[in-house]
């Protein structure tokens, strides 16, 4: 999104509140972004707070007086990147799909060339009527990109289908619009998150992991084409958009969901935080406090790392180590142990990398002896140069 020229168009509906959250979003990534509004998203939200977030004046009248002021749609158009219409009212849907031109925003539209996204937002029985999805079909048709709407409780007091997607996944769908799709036709396997191994119904053996390195692998991975499929143990984070997530809990169910899949993967990353011992024995019932000292036997889980090394047929395998200590050392050993190839080593414990993180500094070790350590950044950003890594080297 760095330095893309993107076009925010607001159309008037309850959900243009969410339009600034999704603008502050695309700013934040680094897109230059100029904000379109109709007349009647102006009675929802002021231009002004459009304005102060973007850094540009609004666009809403097309005879608006003022230096190139009656050539503006043209200009905008033409250096655009990508625009995005969120919220998209019905009646903007039907002036797109029938080529009409009658205010500054649709002007703006019928003279834009960039790839389109569309996030419809309306009452459910407006969305399901045959008018708006014959529109929408004829946009599909012509290859403008339309998000499914959320389903829930409406303003309108209707419960259905209509509701704007969370402006994260609106972002989300725009920055996989611009990247380049040199990972098409491959499918990645991710897995993420912790396990939990139940000592009793209420307790249970974990790690802090919180899913976000493995999350932004699979969402970088389907921005670039690929089929994706995250397995992920229980944490805190949405359902990434586009991708088939599957949810476990213990270090068996996340083996036996990973070993289900692989067979049609071309790229497994396995960066869950797999507990290596789980309780001998699980009590059926909470355990009370009755004793000062209690001793917990536990045993040994499946390397489920070392079992996919063993089976992979023409598969590319990736690991990772999150480590305290002698980062290359151990690192390097799995990758050989492991039959991976290539591991990605991190030190964790700091503010800046590992677990609950929003960062990583971390070192990406090869199957031919050579390393490639990074400054630590966004885990998003370590995750494309992790995908360029496989593409390069690999693919």
């Amino acid at each position: 999104m760095e330095n893309k020229n993107i076009v925010l168009c607001v159309c008037g509906g309850i959900a243009a509140y969410k339009s600034v959250e999704l603008l502050r979003l695309l700013v934040k990534q680094g897109a230059r972004v100029k904000v379109i509004m109709t007349q009647s998203a102006k009675k929802f939200i002021a231009p002004l707070t459009f304005e102060v977030i973007s850094g540009h004046s609004v666009y809403s009248d097309l005879f608006e007086t003022g230096q190139n002021a009656s050539i503006k749609h043209i200009d905008w158009a033409d250096k655009a990147d990508a625009v995005v219409v969120a919220p998209a009212t019905a009646n903007i849907i039907g002036k797109m799909a029938n080529g009409i031109a009658d205010d500054a925003m649709s002007t703006f539209i019928l003279a834009a060339k960039a790839p389109f996204l569309l996030a419809p937002s309306m009452n459910t029985f407006m969305y399901e009527s045959i008018p708006v999805q014959r529109n929408l079909d004829t946009l599909e048709n012509d290859g403008i990109i339309i998000m499914e709407p959320d389903a829930g409780e409406l303003a309108c007091g209707t419960s259905g289908p209509g509701r704007l997607p969370e402006p994260e996944h609106i972002a989300g769908r725009l920055k996989s619009l611009l990247t380049p799709k040199d990972l098409k036709g491959q499918t990645v396997l991710v897995t993420a998150g912790p396990t939990q191994e139940y000592i009793d119904p209420v307790r249970f053996i974990s790690n802090p992991s919180s899913g976000k390195m493995g999350f932004a692998i699979a969402k970088a991975a389907e921005q670039r084409g690929a089929q994706v499929i995250l397995i992920t143990g229980p944490v805190h984070l949405p359902d990434p958009h586009g991708i088939l997530t599957l949810k476990v809990k213990t270090a068996k169910e996340m083996g036996e969901t990973l070993f289900e899949h692989m067979t049609h993967s071309n790229i497994i990353i396995k960066t869950a935080a797999v507990s290596d011992y789980t309780p001998l024995d699980k009590s059926e019932q909470k355990i009370k406090k009755i004793k000062s000292e209690m001793l917990l036997p536990l045993k040994k889980n499946m390397d489920i790392l070392k079992k996919i090394g063993a089976q992979k047929k023409d598969q590319i395998l990736i690991g990772f180590a999150a480590e305290t200590e002698q980062l290359e050392k151990h690192a390097t050993g799995k990758l050989i142990k492991k039959n991976l190839d290539m591991i990605v080593g991190n030190i964790v414990g700091t503010e800046s990398s590992g677990f609950q993180s929003n960062t990583n500094e971390v070192t990406f070790f090869y199957k031919d002896g050579t390393k490639e350590p990074f400054e630590s950044m966004e885990k998003e950003a370590v995750a494309h140069i992790l995908l360029d890594r496989i593409i390069e080297k690999y693919l």
